[in-house]
């Protein structure tokens, strides 16, 4: 098992190094402890304004957010990650957004007054959204209706065909599905046979409380960007009828729940545990996400166990058109406002409004302390984007 652990995690560590060497933006997902870096050492983090505590996401980036189904299948657009979660400051969340929105107008070659207006328009929507707006005045830009209205077509059958082996339901090993050792593969199958387990995933779609979850297999899973190097297993479960003929199969994540970087308030009263900390986060966060996740221990860590959905699906937007961008930066901070201000009070999102509506002297109306983290954090990613690729590159070439 040693052996086979440590291969794995160099191969792990190989394979991030490579993602968060494809782009800026790439290198900005991939890469939360240098946000809380500069959010500790940078003199434009000490004149950020304090939000009343809440949780936040923690890793608040296009690729966090995304549709998302509840245990009935309704499909909202809400946080889709949340290892990172704390009761903290919410204004970390609006920044690190703005970071992740500039990077993505980088990479789609738009002008810098783009970039801007994108600040703008973020602060407008999680405004809104403080002030319980409605979401008709926020519409989803056609880049987030595209992917929603795939997210609602999609059942099982769309899920087996891109994870699964079809004529034997089987994980496929290979590049994303590596091979179990005996000692996982043990573990694996006592955790599920555990009964809060098996009530947890029969609780979903109105299963029967008398049907029985059976292991079909189970991989190491290689997914995710920050995440790589912690724990993931992908378990296919069949639900009902006999073991050779499963009346319903189902998709398990089993992710490692690791400390988070991002700093909880002073006065934040979070579990103790961080499979815990999580799914409490996820339920006030993404109430869709929350309501399938369990928090369990394997091999002797905190793991955080959900099924996946057919239409849970991440924001993957390559390119961003001048007028997308403005729309999916409203979009998508009104989407956070909605999250966090379900968290607040009446006279704590009043007052809330009133700290972020402070206007900059410049012609750009944004909060000069939103621009300038957004403008200082870019500068601070780029150049740590360009010394990751040397060292990459000096990596492939020894």
């Amino acid at each position: 098992m040693p052996q086979i652990m440590e291969d794995r995690a160099a191969t792990l560590e190989r394979m991030k190094s490579l993602k968060m060497a494809r782009s800026t933006h790439a290198y900005v997902r991939g890469n939360t402890i240098k946000f809380y870096e500069w959010l500790a050492g940078s003199r434009s983090a000490a004149e950020l304004p304090v939000g009343p505590p809440v949780w936040i996401c923690g890793d608040c980036h296009l690729g966090n957010l995304g549709p998302v189904a509840d245990a009935q299948g309704r499909v909202e657009v809400q946080i889709r990650d949340l290892d990172q979660t704390v009761v903290g400051n919410p204004v970390h969340d609006l920044i690190r957004l703005g970071l992740s929105l500039a990077s993505a107008a980088r990479g789609s070659d738009l002008p810098g007054v783009t970039t801007a207006r994108m600040i703008e328009q973020m602060v407008e929507g999680y405004d809104h959204a403080l002030a319980l707006g409605d979401e008709d005045d926020t519409p989803e830009p056609n880049t987030v209706r595209a992917v929603r209205r795939r997210a609602l077509g999609r059942r099982w059958r769309h899920l087996a065909a891109e994870r699964l082996v079809d004529i034997e339901p089987r994980l496929p090993l290979g590049k994303k599905f590596w091979a179990l050792d005996a000692a996982e593969r043990d573990e694996l199958g006592a955790l599920f046979g555990q009964e809060t387990v098996q009530a947890a995933i029969l609780s979903l779609h109105g299963r029967e409380a008398i049907d029985r979850v059976r292991l079909i297999d189970a991989a190491y899973w290689m997914k995710g960007c920050s995440s790589l190097g912690s724990l993931r297993f992908a378990v296919l479960v069949g639900i009902g009828g006999s073991k050779k003929d499963p009346a319903q199969y189902a998709l398990i994540d089993l992710k490692e729940a690791v400390d988070p970087v991002a700093p909880a308030a002073g006065s934040a009263i979070m579990p103790a545990g961080n499979a815990e900390r999580v799914v409490a986060g996820a339920r006030a966060l993404a109430p869709n996400l929350g309501e399938r996740m369990v928090p369990v221990q394997l091999l002797g860590k905190p793991m955080v166990l959900r099924e996946l959905m057919p239409q849970d699906l991440k924001l993957e937007i390559d390119q961003f058109s001048r007028s997308e961008a403005t729309k999916a930066a409203r979009y998508l901070a009104y989407v956070v406002g909605v999250a966090h201000a379900r968290q607040m009070s009446a006279g704590e999102r009043r007052a809330w409004r009133r700290e972020l509506v402070a206007r900059s002297a410049s012609e750009i109306e944004a909060p000069s302390w939103l621009w300038n983290s957004v403008v200082d954090l870019t500068a601070t990613h780029e150049a740590g984007y360009l010394e990751h690729c040397r060292r990459y590159a000096l990596g492939v070439a020894s």
